[in-house]
C-alpha cells in the first residue's frame, strides 16, 4: 500500500509541474505610437538628445538659501510624507504578492465534545453517550498557478508599488518647482520694494523742488498737486508689495511644512541659471516624467487584472493536506496509533457563478481602457507642457532684454525732462509722465526677470526634472 501511495504522490507532483507550464497569461507590451515628436512643435528636440531632466536640482538651483529651503520642503512637506506612506502601503501588498506562490499553513490544538441523543436509532440501543476528543494538527493548502493567475497578481501589485514610487517622484518634482517659484517671487517682490522705497525718496525730493518752483512762479499749484499725487500713488503701491511679501512668505512656509514665518533669502540680482536647458527627444519623456511612468505602471496593473479575470474561467487545482494526532484520551494523544494524515487534490471548474466571472472580466477590460486613455493623456499633457515651456522661456528671455532697454530710455527721459523743467524749457506734465513711465518700466524689468526664472523652472519641471 505504501508503494502505491508513494507512486500516487509522485504522479501528482509530476502532474503539477506539467500543468504549471501551461501559462496562458499574456506579457505586457508598451503601446506603440503614444509619443509623437510633432506634438512638441519645436526643432530643438530633434537636434539634442540630452535632457536637463537628468540634472540634479542642486545643479540647477545654486542659491544656497534656496537649496536649504528645497531640502527642508522635501523632508517636511505634507504631500511628500503622504506619498511616502502610499509607498509603504503598496510595498506591503507587493510583499504579499510575492508570497502568492507559497502554501498556507495553519497549526493548533482542537478539543471537541459530543453528546448523543437517546431518542435516535443508535441511542435506543446504546443509550445516551458522551465522547470527548483531543486533536493537535496542522493543515497545509497550495494552489497550482496553472493559468498564471498568481503570477499576474504578483506583477500587478508590483506595478502598483512602482506606480506609488513614481507618484512620489512626481510630487518631489512639483514641490521643488513650487518652492523655487515661490522663492523667486519673493526675491522679485523684495526688488520691487527696494525700487519703491527709492522712488518715495525721489518723489519727496521732487515735491519739495516743485513747491520751490511754484514759489518762483515757474509752475502752478496744479503741478504741486500732481507731484504729491504721484507720491501717494507710490506709497499705495508699496503697501501692496509689502502685503504680497507676507502672503508669499506664508505660501512658501506651507510648502516647507512649517507654520507661517519669515523666509531667509538672497537677492534677485544674484540669481544666475547657467545650466544648459535642453529637453531631449520625445521618447525620453517616458523615462524622465514621473507622472507618465506612474500612468504606465497603472496601465500594467490593469493589464494584469485582465489576465487574472481570464484565468478565473479555467479550472483551479488545489492540493490540501492535514496531519497530526487525535484521540479520546489525552494521555495517549502522542501514541503512534494516534497519528492521522489526509491529502486531497481538488480540481475545480467554475460553471455557474451568477455571472460574477464575466462581470469581473468586463470590468477589468474597461479599467484597462481607462488606464490606457489616462496614459495617452499624460503623454499629450507632457508634450504640451514641454512645448509651452520652451516657447515661454524663449519669449521671456527676449522680453527681459526689451524691458531693460525700455527702462533705460525712460530713465534718460526723466533726467532730461527734469533738467529742461528747471530751465523753463519743459512742461511739468512731461516730467510727471516720464516719472510714471520710468517707475512702471523699472517694475516691469523685475517682472520680466521673474518671468524668465519661472519659465526656466517650468521647463525643468515639464521635462521631468527635480526628483533626482
Amino acid at each position: 500500500m505504501k508503494k502505491y501511495r508513494i507512486l500516487n504522490i509522485t504522479l501528482i507532483a509530476a502532474g503539477l509541474f506539467a500543468v504549471q507550464s501551461c501559462f496562458v497569461a499574456k506579457d505586457y507590451k508598451r503601446p506603440e505610437a503614444v509619443v509623437n515628436e510633432a506634438n512638441f512643435r519645436t526643432d530643438v528636440i530633434a537636434k539634442d538628445s540630452a535632457s536637463v531632466a537628468t540634472v540634479s536640482w542642486k545643479q540647477i538651483f545654486k542659491d544656497s538659501q534656496l537649496q536649504t529651503l528645497i531640502n527642508q520642503g522635501l523632508e517636511n512637506n505634507l504631500d511628500i510624507r503622504t506619498a511616502l506612506q502610499n509607498i509603504a502601503v503598496a510595498e506591503a501588498y507587493a510583499k504579499q504578492g510575492r508570497a502568492g506562490y507559497l502554501p498556507t499553513l495553519t497549526i493548533g490544538p482542537k478539543y471537541s465534545f459530543n453528546e448523543t441523543s437517546a431518542n435516535t436509532q443508535f441511542g435506543a440501543i446504546a443509550g445516551k453517550q458522551s465522547l470527548s476528543q483531543y486533536e493537535l494538527s496542522g493543515a497545509l493548502s497550495w494552489e497550482a498557478d496553472i493559468w498564471g493567475k498568481i503570477r499576474s497578481n504578483q506583477r500587478g501589485v508590483a506595478a502598483t508599488y512602482l506606480q506609488t514610487v513614481e507618484a512620489h517622484k512626481a510630487v518631489k518634482t512639483q514641490i521643488v518647482a513650487s518652492i523655487a517659484n515661490a522663492y523667486y517671487k519673493l526675491l522679485a517682490l523684495d526688488e520691487q520694494k527696494s525700487i519703491l522705497d527709492q522712488t518715495l525718496i525721489n518723489r519727496e525730493q521732487s515735491l519739495e523742488t516743485t513747491k520751490a518752483l511754484k514759489e518762483a512762479g515757474n509752475v502752478t499749484e496744479v503741478a504741486v498737486n500732481q507731484t504729491e499725487a504721484q507720491l501717494y500713488n507710490a506709497k499705495s503701491m508699496l503697501v501692496d508689495v509689502e502685503n504680497n511679501i507676507k502672503l508669499n512668505e506664508n505660501i512658501l512656509s506651507v510648502l516647507l511644512g512649517a507654520t507661517p514665518q519669515a523666509i531667509t533669502r538672497s537677492t534677485l540680482e544674484s540669481q544666475n541659471i547657467d545650466a544648459k536647458l535642453s529637453v531631449g527627444v520625445p521618447a525620453q519623456l517616458l523615462e524622465n516624467r514621473p507622472d507618465v511612468r506612474a500612468a504606465e505602471f497603472g496601465l500594467i496593473n490593469s493589464f494584469e487584472g485582465v489576465n487574472i479575470a481570464n484565468a478565473s474561467f479555467y479550472p483551479s487545482l488545489t492540493i490540501s493536506a492535514t496531519s497530526g494526532v487525535q484521540g479520546i484520551d489525552i494521555d495517549k494523544l502522542f501514541d503512534a496509533q494516534s497519528v492521522f494524515a489526509t491529502i486531497i487534490a481538488n480540481l475545480t471548474q467554475p460553471i455557474l457563478q451568477q455571472r460574477k466571472l464575466r462581470t469581473q472580466k468586463e470590468v477589468a477590460l474597461a479599467n484597462q481602457e481607462i488606464a490606457l486613455i489616462n496614459y495617452k493623456n499624460k503623454i499629450l499633457t507632457a508634450s504640451k507642457e514641454v512645448s509651452d515651456a520652451l516657447y515661454t522661456y524663449d519669449a521671456s528671455v527676449k522680453k527681459a532684454e526689451y524691458k531693460q532697454k525700455e527702462f533705460q530710455l525712460y530713465d534718460q527721459a526723466i533726467t532730461y525732462s527734469e533738467e529742461l523743467l528747471n530751465y523753463g524749457m519743459a512742461n511739468y506734465l512731461e516730467v510727471i509722465t516720464a516719472k510714471d513711465n520710468g517707475l512702471n518700466a523699472e517694475l516691469n524689468v523685475v517682472d520680466a526677470k521673474l518671468a524668465s526664472l519661472s519659465s526656466m523652472v517650468e521647463l525643468y519641471r515639464a521635462v521631468g526634472g527635480g526628483w533626482q
